[in-house]
């Protein structure tokens, strides 16, 4: 049965899954910001090394990849609604063990599954909150993607914020980190009522066996936006994981300091996400993503080279900018053909967190060696082979209109 012909911008029921999907992205931020913003302090607890520190936020890395890789067949299965609801819960769960470790009996181990956990949840959520969004923004017919990444980092901001404040207030780790993924819990409970089914629109006898989303794996154009992923998550989850730490170990900030540099990068990246979409509308998708890896390339020079923390600090104000759209630019292109996109978005999204699975140890095993600033060289590199791929994001002339 069709619900009344009202304009889809209009739609109140499409209007509050809308709602609801930003709400999601801003939660699956925020559960991350509030553990990457106490990971100097959690440092300290455990008494770790910078290449230790690594190695921990690898489980992250291995949860994340082991989800990634059962995304499409989960989704297919739950649909992305349900995905959301179990998996948003599961991230809060695995924030929820890493407080109670970090709190109760801090154990490296245990903090490395706990971790696993919550990487494994956010895996399948991203995936599936990518889906459930890009399906609302055909229904309702405008440009939202920009702006459900945008609350992605108004959740890492908030987030990243009260993780200083924590820090600044002498919260111990443990009830922060519990208490928020609580919170979480209470929140996903009321918000994901409001999605709508996101089924993708199939022909008559088209079947969408394990097969069938395996083709993506063989489009050249996925795996191209897949590099593209590859290297803006690279760059913005170096931000994520080790900024804070070379804001205190190489520039001789607080923890407070560092946490607090890290809040100033996810606001500029908040920036970047909220003002994205009228640059897209006005000159496209690839000047874009090369105009953004040209402001992360600058951003890291000065995190790099800067001869005090007030250039780092201009840096990670570029650095922000540039990162914040390649990955919802990457995700939009992936999901152009709404067809193929669970297994399009859930093979870029995997070639994408190769960045989290090899990124924290080999940054961690260089900043052991040369620092964590020079480490950050690396990623120049990356962005590099993003600013080289992004043609692949150009909108094909065949993609279907929004309906």
């Amino acid at each position: 049965m069709t619900r009344t012909a009202l304009p889809a911008r209009t739609d109140p029921v499409l209007a509050r899954w809308r709602n609801a999907v930003f709400a999601v992205f801003a939660l699956s931020g925020f559960v991350f910001a509030n553990w990457a913003a106490r990971v100097p302090n959690i440092r300290d607890i455990l008494g770790a090394t910078t290449q230790e520190m690594g190695v921990l936020i690898l489980g992250l890395a291995i949860g994340a990849m082991v989800g990634l890789v059962a995304s499409s067949h989960v989704i297919a299965h739950l649909g992305a609604t349900a995905a959301i609801r179990w998996f948003l819960g599961l991230t809060a769960v695995g924030l929820i063990g890493a407080g109670l470790v970090a709190g109760l009996f801090p154990n490296y181990w245990a903090l490395f599954a706990a971790l696993m956990v919550l990487g494994a949840g956010n895996s399948v959520l991203d995936v599936a909150m990518n889906l459930s969004g890009a399906a609302n923004e055909r229904r309702i017919g405008k440009t939202l993607m920009p702006m459900f990444h945008a609350g992605f980092s108004f959740g890492t901001m908030l987030g990243a914020g009260i993780g200083a404040l924590t820090e600044q207030l002498g919260v111990p780790a443990g009830v922060h980190l519990t208490s928020v993924g609580v919170a979480v819990v209470a929140v996903s409970v009321y918000v994901v009522r409001f999605l709508q089914p996101a089924e993708e629109p199939r022909e008559a006898g088209e079947t969408a066996g394990w097969r069938t989303r395996l083709t993506a794996w063989t489009d050249l154009r996925v795996l191209l936006i897949g590099l593209i992923i590859l290297g803006m998550a690279f760059t913005e989850g170096t931000a994520n994981d080790w900024l804070g730490l070379a804001m205190v170990d190489g520039y001789g900030l607080t923890n407070p300091g560092g946490a607090a540099v890290f809040a100033v990068f996810v606001t500029a990246m908040t920036v970047g996400r909220v003002s994205g979409g009228k640059f897209l509308d006005r000159f496209g998708r690839v000047p874009v993503l090369a105009a953004s890896a040209g402001l992360a390339f600058v951003g890291l020079l000065l995190v790099i080279l800067g001869p005090t923390a007030p250039f780092a600090i201009a840096g990670s104000v570029l650095w922000g900018l540039g990162a914040s759209l390649g990955f919802p630019v990457g995700m939009s292109a992936a999901a152009d053909d709404p067809v193929k996109a669970t297994a399009n978005v859930a093979a870029v999204a995997t070639i994408g967190y190769v960045a989290f699975l090899i990124g924290p140890p080999l940054i961690g095993l260089l900043g052991d060696q040369v620092g964590l600033r020079n480490a950050f060289y690396v990623v120049l590199v990356l962005v590099a082979v993003a600013l080289l791929c992004s043609p692949a994001a150009k909108k094909p002339a065949t993609a279907k209109p929004a309906e």
